[in-house]
């Protein structure tokens, strides 16, 4: 059985929660790990070793652009689909092989931000920040390739559950950690125990296999296009031939594909990606000055978000993956966005009320369960929209779809505090989530998302 005729089976209870002990899917913790580790070291926590060197705000500002490549990602995931690397391709298979050297780039920058001088050599430094930027955007890329075609879709609110585990502990690792080791040392040797810590991604891809990867009759067809085009083209020169071909079939052919599958929905489906994660997204911009108006001391702030959100965000994703393998995607996809935007309206209780501990910790654990359980729910959805044919470059385009028109809107949260309040502000924010929500049914309603991808949940799986 391949990818394109699996049908998905009703699991029970005990057999959804069995998913979380399949390799693959424990497997992404280790990789999740990987993926999250670098993303501080290029902002935080640079931030405050340039900070502590003495470098001006203007400069520390300027590094800030180094993450731009997380967001243009998409513009080099062609090339991860179509190009094989000499060597390792053969050796290691497509993913594998691109996963490693964008590891190899993230240790190898590490190393060499942790060699350079701030003060001295700012230039070098955001060199090689610049490299470990790349190199992590690269294999965000190829994680996210894997894991869509290495399991059922079924199973892909478990991988993404256990995904963005491994990438919290990462965030905990590269935040606290590498400032408590630049602090009983120095900022160079926390970023070299960072380099080292890149091997448990490394390890990982040595140890994992290469998921099989089906190509359905019509994509074959219109891959055949590149070739009638080559051969109508012969009075063109070679290397024109073959660039317009590769631009072909690695550009072209994933989006006509997206838009031939889905046909209507197309654009239904595009946009539900972009208006998803709206409401959680414009409300986080002012969480932390919400939290701060109301009267709580940082201590406070950082005991209650950090400590309940990251256990009420990773019981969040896990319970959203059991959800995933036990009822489908769409059914808990649109439990998700009902909770995201109706916790929202919470924080709008909390604002009305006044300070209250307790309160706080009650918000933020609701805050925090929706969001870990929708974003779980919400990758899967993203997963199962992708051909294995095209996978890097159509989740890449997703990926960014869903932050990009969230992140503008919630650049005019400030301006909907200072003229109404948070109270009216909340309850904005809660309403951008209705139309999400409402797109949900009519998605679940119309069309849900078909198996699409991964191998059968037999072997392969494994």
């Amino acid at each position: 059985m391949t990818a394109t005729d699996h049908q998905p089976t009703r699991l029970s209870w005990g057999e959804a929660l069995r998913v979380y002990t399949r390799a693959r899917v424990v497997g992404m913790l280790f990789l999740g790990f990987s993926a999250g580790l670098p993303f501080l070291l290029v902002f935080s926590t640079l931030s405050a070793w340039l900070s502590e060197a003495g470098l001006t705000r203007t400069v520390i500002g300027f590094f800030s652009w180094v993450g731009i490549t997380y967001s243009i990602k998409v513009l080099w995931a062609p090339v991860i689909d179509r190009l094989p690397l000499p060597g390792l391709t053969r050796v290691l298979g497509r993913r594998r092989s691109w996963m490693l050297a964008g590891q190899c780039g993230i240790a190898l920058g590490l190393m060499g931000m942790a060699a350079t001088d701030p003060v001295q050599q700012v230039g070098v430094l955001a060199g090689f920040a610049l490299l470990v930027a790349f190199s992590s955007a690269t294999q965000d890329v190829c994680i996210d390739a894997y894991r869509i075609e290495a399991v059922v879709p079924e199973w892909q609110g478990a991988m993404a559950a256990m995904y963005i585990l491994g990438y919290r502990l990462a965030l905990l690792v590269a935040g606290a950690g590498a400032l408590f080791i630049a602090d009983g040392a120095n900022f160079p040797l926390a970023y070299l125990a960072m380099a080292a810590l890149m091997g448990v991604g490394i390890g990982t891809v040595l140890v994992i296999r290469e998921p099989e990867a089906t190509v359905s009759r019509d994509t074959f067809l219109r891959e055949q296009r590149v070739v009638d085009y080559l051969e109508r083209s012969a009075h063109l020169s070679r290397r024109r031939r073959m660039v317009t071909a590769w631009f072909i079939g690695a550009v072209v052919a994933p989006f006509v594909d997206f838009f031939s599958r889905k046909g209507a929905l197309a654009v239904a489906i595009l946009l539900f990606v972009a208006l998803f994660r709206i409401s959680d997204i414009t409300m986080g911009v002012m969480a932390n000055p919400f939290y701060l108006d109301l009267g709580f001391s940082l201590s406070e702030i950082a005991t209650v978000t950090k400590f309940f959100g990251f256990f009420m965000t990773i019981l969040g994703a896990g319970l959203g993956g059991v959800l995933v393998a036990r009822f489908g995607i769409m059914r808990p996809l649109v439990l998700g966005a009902v909770m995201v935007a109706a916790t929202n309206l919470l924080f709008a209780w909390l604002a009305a009320t006044g300070p209250s501990l307790p309160g706080l910790a009650v918000v933020i654990s609701a805050d925090n369960l929706s969001g870990g359980l929708a974003v779980a729910c919400f990758i899967a959805y993203l997963s199962s929209l992708t051909n294995s044919a095209y996978t890097a470059t159509q989740y890449a385009l997703f990926s960014s779809l869903m932050t990009l028109p969230a992140k503008f809107l919630g650049g005019f949260a400030g301006v909907v505090v200072d003229g109404y309040g948070y109270v009216s502000f909340f309850i904005y924010a809660s309403a951008l989530g209705i139309p999400a929500i409402l797109l949900a049914l009519y998605l679940a309603r119309a069309a849900p998302p078909p198996a699409e991808v991964g191998p059968e949940a037999g072997e392969g799986a494994r």
